[in-house]
């Protein structure tokens, strides 16, 4: 019997994930609810995203010994999502940037992220998704 040979299937990445955590930022940004939604806005102009629903914006109380707590926002864009935990009482927070763009401009984002929350503290981890992603429809 023979067996049957397939084409590998032509991949690329899918896109990329941004992790940043930001320190030593302004707690009156931290806790600014109208300031969150415009920076993520102009995050989403400036980075040529697609917003497929308005900012969602929201204060959470502290809910145990880590998370004082802050602001948490959240945006569905076209290219995947973007959200923020805040913790102004500890002059932090935390970020996920996730698109199927592969070509996120990093920089740019910490830019303005930094001038955001007013704070050049910034770990920024960069994750390539999707890496086998098929680069066409397989079904």
């Amino acid at each position: 019997m023979t067996a049957i040979q397939t084409a590998p299937i032509a991949t690329e990445t899918f896109g990329v994930h941004l992790m940043l955590d930001i320190y030593d930022a302004e707690p009156a940004r931290l806790a600014d609810s109208d300031g969150l939604d415009r920076l993520l806005t102009d995050l989403i102009a400036a980075l040529r995203m697609h917003p497929i629903h308005e900012t969602v914006v929201v204060e959470v109380g502290p809910k145990n010994r880590k998370d004082p707590g802050g602001l948490s926002a959240f945006v569905m864009i076209a290219e995947s999502h973007i959200s923020i935990h805040t913790f102004p009482r500890r002059r932090f927070a935390s970020m996920d940037i996730y698109t199927c763009q592969s070509d996120i401009d990093s920089t740019l984002a910490l830019t303005m992220i930094s001038s955001g929350f007013g704070s050049a503290n910034i770990d920024c981890f960069r994750q390539p998704r999707g890496i086998r992603y098929p680069a066409r429809d397989v079904a």
